[in-house]
């Protein structure tokens, strides 16, 4: 059976490609399909191991500048050509990837959602456009409702929590199924002897809200370390007036897990769909100091694997800190928590889905 991915964009390699990586892995594609390829080729090839062609379309000439142009992901992802004689279409979407056409009735379309789908345009926009967003308001309204059609082409959605599964019963008006995505555990074993230094990883763009945990310890003067690469990076570096925070750029998973082992705590500031890398800290026995808000709270456990705090803000942070440091952890019980999100239970359930659709 003849199988096409279609994915929003390749880039840099993150939590959605982890997922991407390990649907290649279980399901196998024919071909594959992206807005833009700009990845890195050792990336690609850890992902795409049989290295299939990726088809690109017109937006690829416009290299790293291509999301200037999000109104024209609409087309583009439209001008996408599926083989007639695939039967399956998996669509890894946070943006548009889900409105992908079929080229045959007979074709079975599944839309594994890695977010809140295109949130720069729903009810995170101001943040996203900042003082910019009474400028392009007026144009929101008509880029939700493509947006809202696009997401009644998929047969099946399928969301990487229940905090998406909710966003699309609300935006979109269509009822999905909860798969959590795959996390390498193997790679992020159990340690527990902490260092005295906090982290931070994952891809430095403005929904992340690494700008307040820099600030957090702007003030507080703690030990911080910065993993990822992005958007914000520059602005984060500018931004920054102590030497005890460090910019580590992007890391291979062998030096991220050295971090996350060795961190006293993860900081998740941002309103994720899920967060890979909270689990991934839990595995090394970690624990997580998160905003109460998105996928975090379906992984982790207040007070036993992670500390809360209720506020989007500096000093809600350096309280939860404050807080954190008088507080005993069982590093045990934390990495025993993140088991159940393996790369095995992911795999398992996504077959299974799959066949269910073809029996």
């Amino acid at each position: 059976m003849k199988k096409a991915l279609v994915v929003d964009w390749l880039d840099k390699y993150g939590g959605a490609e982890k997922v991407i990586q390990a649907l290649e892995a279980c399901i196998g594609f024919t071909e594959i399909h992206s807005l833009v390829n700009i990845m890195n080729k050792s990336e690609l090839d850890k992902m795409f191991p049989k290295k299939q062609q990726i088809s690109t379309g017109f937006l690829q000439k416009f290299g790293t500048k291509f999301r200037f142009l999000y109104p024209f992901f609409f087309r583009a992802v439209k001008q996408i050509k599926i083989s007639k004689d695939v039967r399956l279409i998996v669509s890894s979407s946070h943006s548009v990837a889900k409105g992908v056409q079929k080229s045959n009735p007979q074709q079975v379309h599944i839309s594994y959602f890695q977010a809140p789908n295109s949130n720069y345009i729903w009810q995170d926009a101001p943040l996203y456009f900042k003082q910019a967003y009474p400028l392009i308001k007026w144009i929101l309204p008509i880029l939700r409702k493509w947006d809202f059609k696009d997401a009644q082409n998929p047969d099946f959605i399928i969301c990487n929590s229940k905090f998406v599964q909710n966003w699309v019963k609300v935006n979109y008006k269509r009822e999905a199924t909860v798969i959590y995505p795959p996390v390498n555990l193997k790679s992020f074993p159990l340690k527990a002897e902490k260092q005295d230094f906090y982290v931070i990883a994952g891809r430095l763009a403005t929904i992340k809200r690494f700008d307040l945990v820099v600030e957090a310890f702007n003030k507080n003067g703690k030990k911080l370390v910065v993993i990822g690469d992005g958007e914000e990076l520059h602005q984060l570096r500018k931004m920054t007036v102590s030497e005890n925070i460090r910019f580590l750029g992007f890391q291979n998973t062998d030096i991220l897990s050295e971090y996350l082992q060795n961190a006293k705590a993860f900081i998740q500031m941002g309103v994720e769909g899920f967060g890979i890398a909270a689990i991934e800290a839990q595995s090394c026995g970690t624990p997580v100091l998160c905003f109460e808000k998105g996928g975090i709270t379906e992984t982790v456990i207040g007070n036993k694997t992670a500390l809360f705090f209720t506020e989007q803000s500096v000093k809600a942070l350096n309280n939860c800190i404050e807080q954190f440091e008088k507080l005993h952890w069982n590093y045990q019980e934390i990495h025993q928590h993140a088991q159940q999100f393996s790369e095995e239970n992911f795999k398992k359930n996504i077959l299974d889905f799959v066949h269910l659709r073809f029996k």
